[in-house]
């Protein structure tokens, strides 16, 4: 008999928990009305405010390394008031990792109040989209750059269906962004696919998908991310060279600075792990892009070298620092 009781008890506070997760999304106070059982929680409730920052791995491994340990968690802490969502495609439905878990980045992530941790489930993502036909149709065994491609296709996917701001895993974030519609300038005329927000069924990320399936080229990298960004956004505005640090817009779209997220550029990305004689302050920054596709190199943070790269780490993304960094000497760079 008391068995009974307490299993009906234990019903009863998920069922309590979940409507009162639903009242704190309705009034605004997701994470500070009460502390919820982060696994009884649904996606679909999670990402319903359009307010979600997005991260998405599209590898099977489900060990983070700490350059994406420590993106999702600067934005985990600059964001505290919005839900994290980390996508992974090593996931399943079955899986559930948690603070206990023997990954020491899953641990320290699913830690932090406002992390969620989802599958990626491409097949279920890209219904209802102009990239389902695409998805059916193409040979990944057969694609140079799968993971690139299929990470451009699902960012948008994600956007699209739930809205928010997606986040390359190597951006560490270091102020927030509270701007709806916007894309990110790596150069005058250039704009990044690494960083970008819109709110559920902006008709931008749409035009993007169709735009995706009809230009498809997987021979080249970038086509599918940075190139069809640039693309469509030349397709509506006459795009000129950026003066001092001032942003654009377009069509009610920002187009932001490239200091905003880009201060040191790709081919300056080894100055993030260079000692500076005075490290800069990054005014005019929301979040660094560390360029860690450039990184061939495989340059990691390491515990007391004093690099560009270790003082934001002990700065905006400590725990995964302390854990991580100091924890385990030489681990490497993730992407």
């Amino acid at each position: 008999m008391l068995k009974e009781i307490q299993i009906v008890l234990w019903f009863l506070f998920v069922f309590v928990s979940a409507i009162f997760y639903k009242l704190s999304l309705q009034s605004g106070c997701i994470f500070s009305c009460m502390p919820i059982t982060k696994q009884f929680l649904m996606q679909e409730d999670v990402l319903s405010q359009s307010r979600s920052i997005i991260f998405v791995e599209i590898t099977d491994r489900l060990e983070p390394p700490p350059l994406v340990s420590c993106s999702v968690e600067s934005a985990a802490r600059i964001y505290h008031d919005r839900p994290v969502v980390f996508f992974m495609k090593g996931l399943n439905n079955s899986t559930w990792l948690d603070s206990n878990s023997t990954y020491a980045a899953f641990s320290l992530l699913s830690a932090m109040k406002n992390v969620f941790i989802f599958p990626l489930q491409m097949e279920t993502l890209f219904q209802d989209t102009p990239l389902l036909p695409w998805y059916h149709k193409v040979n990944a065994a057969q694609e140079k750059y799968w993971v690139h491609v299929s990470s451009d296709a699902c960012r948008l996917a994600l956007i699209w269906k739930y809205g928010g701001i997606y986040m390359d895993t190597d951006v560490i974030s270091i102020r927030p962004i509270t701007l709806a519609n916007f894309l990110t300038a790596e150069a005058s005329k250039v704009s990044s696919s690494g960083v970008f927000g819109f709110p559920r069924h902006h008709w931008f990320i749409w035009d993007c998908m169709k735009d995706f399936v009809r230009n498809y080229n997987g021979r080249i990298w970038g086509n599918q991310g940075p190139i069809l960004i640039t693309r469509r956004l030349r397709a509506l505005c006459n795009l000129t060279n950026f003066h001092n640090v001032e942003d654009q817009s377009c069509q009610n779209i920002s187009f932001l600075h490239p200091q905003r997220f880009y201060p040191i550029p790709y081919p300056a990305w080894r100055q993030y792990y260079a000692v500076w004689k005075r490290n800069p302050d990054f005014n005019n920054s929301f979040a660094l892009h560390l360029w860690n596709f450039m990184n061939k190199e495989r340059k990691s943070v390491v515990a007391g070298s004093n690099t560009l790269a270790e003082n934001l780490y002990k700065t905006y993304c400590p725990t995964t620092y302390k854990d991580l960094i100091q924890g385990t000497e030489g681990s490497g760079p993730g992407k």
